[in-house]
């Protein structure tokens, strides 16, 4: 097997911080950049040599004597992941041999982690309650067990414990999850929409001072799962 090396953007501040990085990797291991979009313009430019040639250009000294040497790198695999591909530049986009999109996952297949993130906590979940936290997850494993943990709470609180999908709707109902995945802001910007655009269309501006909500998390939280409903 082989190394995996995982860091994000923002914690990549200067191109040393990289170039660290670079410099300790083992043969063939793999690292992986979260968050990728947020590298900065000099961290990114650390990258350009080692994705296409397993080099790393450094800079001794400073003005008149400062000289670039080349170190070489063993060859390793870089995977970048990004919520906004738009953000990036196009240099550094153009230098992944593949790019693939991750789409939100299946209700079968949240229901099977969380089903797998019960047993990790010890919980005795019935297959109905884990059922209904996956369809009200948004499609993402990071929802799902988050409802799990306040559906474990609701449940010792106010059900001895029982997890049962009779449970898990009463929890996630007071939560303001509904069937469909949709939360309070959801239906705030969705009943904006139809009831003070007279259904639309409407600038994300508007949109986001009519609900009192930044254009950022209009765009990046609530809008993506809305539209692929």
């Amino acid at each position: 097997g082989v190394n995996l090396r995982t860091t994000s953007g923002p914690v990549l501040e200067k191109a040393g911080d990289l170039a660290a990085m670079l410099t300790n990797l083992e043969p063939h291991d793999v690292l992986f950049i979260d968050e990728i979009h947020r590298l900065s313009p000099v961290v990114e430019e650390i990258l350009y040599p080692a994705m296409e040639d397993y080099q790393l250009d450094i800079m001794i000294g400073e003005g008149p004597a400062a000289r670039s040497i080349k170190l070489d790198l063993p060859p390793f695999t870089l995977i970048g992941a990004t919520t906004r591909a738009g953000s990036l530049t196009s240099p550094l986009r153009d230098r992944f041999g593949i790019v693939q999109r991750l789409e939100f996952y299946q209700v079968k297949d949240l229901q099977h982690i969380v089903g797998r993130s019960a047993a990790c906590l010890g919980l005795a979940l019935s297959d109905e309650g884990a059922l209904e936290i996956a369809r009200r997850a948004r499609g993402t494993p990071r929802i799902a067990n988050r409802l799990l943990r306040r559906v474990r709470d609701f449940a010792e609180v106010r059900a001895n414990g029982d997890l049962s999908g009779e449970v898990s709707c009463s929890a996630l109902d007071m939560l303001n999850v509904d069937s469909e995945g949709f939360d309070y802001m959801d239906r705030k910007l969705l009943l904006a929409i139809i009831d003070k655009f007279m259904g639309g269309p409407v600038g994300l501006d508007n949109l986001a001072a009519a609900i009192g909500e930044e254009r950022e998390t209009i765009e990046d939280v609530i809008e993506p799962f809305l539209i692929q409903q």
